[in-house]
């Protein structure tokens, strides 16, 4: 049985299913599949995430679906001009996308403030050059925030440490090879919503 997972980039197809089954697999019955598709971008994953997953949620064989799961970066749509909080910013699309899908199957999540931010609750797992720049005074991982989100972080330390860019597709990938996922998630209090809600779904199952 699987998890599908509508993402908005190349980073989290290619690097996330690893990480949120390291989390996962240990505490259920038996190891859990996650599949996760790029939408190439947060407005069309907003757009498009509705259809999409009522699209699997019907479809023939859907049964082996444990739930489908939007995630898109909290950093990149445009909210309505009272909403000011991340908690605020969260729960109005969390919500409104779930009315659109309306199943009990499907749940809405983001990044806060990009996937990137999980990345921060460990600098270990950066090169030593990066490592010896690391601001001592860094926040909280999901506090680095709309001014200057994660990934424009990485890549202000990246050129000053290294000289080059930092390359979401190739380091995203090799540092999410690295990074321990309960140290993550103890870190970063949105991803353990997220996981949490897997977890409980997954148990649902029976898993």
């Amino acid at each position: 049985m699987r998890f599908e997972i509508i993402s908005e980039g190349k980073t989290e197809k290619d690097s996330i299913a690893r990480f949120l089954k390291s989390w996962l697999d240990p505490k259920l019955l038996q190891p859990v599949g996650i599949q996760v598709s790029d939408e190439q971008g947060f407005a069309r994953a907003l757009r498009k995430i509705a259809t999409k997953a009522k699209a699997k949620l019907e479809a023939p064989g859907n049964s082996e679906i444990i739930g489908v799961l939007g995630l898109i970066d909290l950093y990149g749509p445009e909210y309505p001009a009272h909403l000011t909080t991340v908690e605020e910013r969260y729960q109005h699309s969390k919500q409104k996308v779930e009315r659109e899908v309306d199943n009990p199957r499907f749940r809405m999540h983001f990044a806060v403030h990009e996937v990137e931010a999980w990345l921060l609750s460990d600098k270990g797992i950066f090169p030593r050059d990066v490592q010896n720049i690391w601001p001592a005074s860094l926040p909280k991982p999901e506090m680095v925030n709309f001014d200057e989100p994660p990934a424009k972080f990485l890549d202000k330390l990246y050129k000053q440490a290294m000289g080059r860019t930092y390359k979401k597709t190739v380091n995203g990938k090799e540092l999410f090879g690295k990074l321990d996922s309960s140290s993550a998630v103890a870190a970063c209090p949105y991803l353990k919503r997220m996981l949490e809600d897997m977890l409980d779904m997954a148990k649902a199952k029976g898993l």
